[in-house]
């Protein structure tokens, strides 16, 4: 079989895999309610009994003004998320995330008695459509508790600011850790940027000499050029020579298909023994799969949501070779570790979960974070959108009971900015295949590279228009 067919037929088999692995991929923009749930064990918090004064033991009001009401006994909590575009796979798996963590803590009381309500609405990845659905939310819910996409987050982000509005992005963009973008938003997870800088770090220690070259490439905008930027400086301090630069030459469309040929074809010519790629999973599938064709064996690895599980199921063509030579890092916890087992009862135990996917965890993170600014904003008596927004950037050492690294929102940039890669990880079909994991056989937990460490960090990676 001639090379440009032996990739047509493995990228033909991976679309089919990938969109299955997607769901219908045709979530309608809808409303949901969290709750109704039956009480079950996990990590909540304590929220018993009402607020009171901590000198005089009286009951204390609260504030409210938008997405608050206390006669109704329910919180709104805002959901900008991509259920039918790009990312819309990974999405619809963190909004169900949150939405069994949500019914488990209004099980258990929820916030001092409150019940959440998410109000989960589709952005389809387009900037115009999230700024026109955060302006249809922002006066029904006391903040949004995720946000997915950064063009579309920094979108939004000075309005943010005008309304004085807390939100969580979905995404890994250095930027949120350091101004003008960070004032009304929560940063969880390494940052692209410093994430190249761990996974570089770690496989050239690893496999020494091997190691001199690295040719590196992704799609245009915040995810892909702030990766790339951090790939960069890795090599830089590692001291491999960039034998193909190909920051923001992908388009990950459709109709991007012949950029995605260009690149992997620059990727072969480049003979380089480490290949760094931030893109969407098909487009990735697809470089990947056409560079093999030729081929072409290297050490692999990339943005953590360039991944997919489908590239190792059982049907997938190019399972053995993603096991054999790609590599990973996560910004939370795995299905099937120690750390994270009471989190994943609770999600088998909801009924909604037919496969371990360790994306769902995320929907924890990022409800956890919420669940934080919310109990703090009511232990201060203010839950208004200001008192939740001052709550939450507040919070110093927010733990997460291990499903992932701490965070803290006080301080200077470099005092907050995450560092540790909470996974280093290899694909595993075998154990994907069991049924019993998600695939990912885990290296490091907790991982830094001194040259991460060491990174000084006072402002974005690469820098986005607001």
């Amino acid at each position: 079989m001639k090379a440009k067919s032996k990739w047509l037929a493995i990228f033909l088999v991976l679309g089919l895999i990938l969109a299955a692995c997607g769901g219908d991929g045709g979530a309608e923009e809808t409303t949901t309610t969290a709750g109704e749930a039956p009480a079950t064990t996990g990590p909540v918090t304590d929220t018993t009994g009402p607020m009171t004064d901590t000198t005089s033991g009286e009951p204390m009001d609260i504030a409210t003004d938008v997405g608050v009401d206390l006669e109704a006994g329910t919180i709104n909590v805002g959901m900008l998320s991509d259920l039918t575009g790009q990312f819309s796979s990974l999405v619809q798996i963190i909004v169900t995330g949150h939405e069994v963590y949500w019914d488990n803590v209004n099980a258990n009381d929820g916030i001092s008695g409150l019940q959440v309500e998410l109000e989960t609405v589709d952005t389809g990845y387009d900037v115009p459509t999230h700024v026109q659905r955060y302006e249809e939310l922002k006066d029904q819910v006391v903040a949004f508790g995720h946000s997915t996409g950064s063009p579309h987050t920094v979108a939004i982000a000075e309005q943010l600011q005008t309304d004085g509005i807390l939100a969580i992005p979905l995404t890994w963009y250095s930027g949120w850790s350091a101004p003008p973008f960070n004032s009304n938003l929560l940063h969880h997870g390494v940052p692209y940027c410093l994430e190249a800088m761990n996974l570089m770090g770690y496989l050239t220690d690893e496999m020494g000499d091997s190691i001199s070259t690295v040719a590196i490439a992704s799609q245009p905008g915040d995810y892909g050029l702030d990766g790339v930027e951090g790939a960069r400086l890795a090599a830089e301090a590692l001291g491999l020579e960039v034998v193909y630069d190909g920051a923001g030459a992908i388009n990950p469309l459709p109709e991007g298909e012949a950029t995605l040929t260009e690149v992997a074809n620059a990727i072969v010519a480049s003979d380089a023994d480490l290949v760094y790629v931030v893109t969407g999973p098909t487009a990735y599938s697809s470089i990947f799969g056409q560079a093999l064709a030729q081929g072409f064996e290297a050490v692999w690895s990339g943005g953590g949501p360039s991944y997919n599980p489908a590239f190792i199921a059982p049907d997938s063509p190019i399972k053995d070779a993603i096991a054999a030579q790609t590599y990973w890092s996560g910004y939370y916890g795995m299905w099937g570790m120690e750390e994270t087992a009471e989190v994943t009862q609770l999600l088998v135990d909801s009924g909604r979960v037919d496969r371990p996917i360790s994306a769902y965890i995320e929907g924890f993170v990022e409800a956890q974070m919420m669940h934080a600014a919310l109990q703090a904003a009511y232990d201060a008596g203010d839950m208004t959108q200001a008192g939740v927004l001052a709550a939450g950037k507040s919070l110093e050492n927010l733990s997460f009971d291990g499903i992932a690294p701490d965070e803290t929102y006080v301080g200077e940039p470099n005092d907050q900015v995450q560092r540790l890669s909470a996974t280093i990880w290899q694909p595993d079909p075998e154990a994907l295949a069991s049924g019993e994991s998600a695939g990912e056989a885990i290296l490091e937990t907790n991982y830094v590279h001194p040259i991460t460490e060491a990174f000084e960090f006072n402002e974005a990676c690469f820098a986005l228009e607001g």
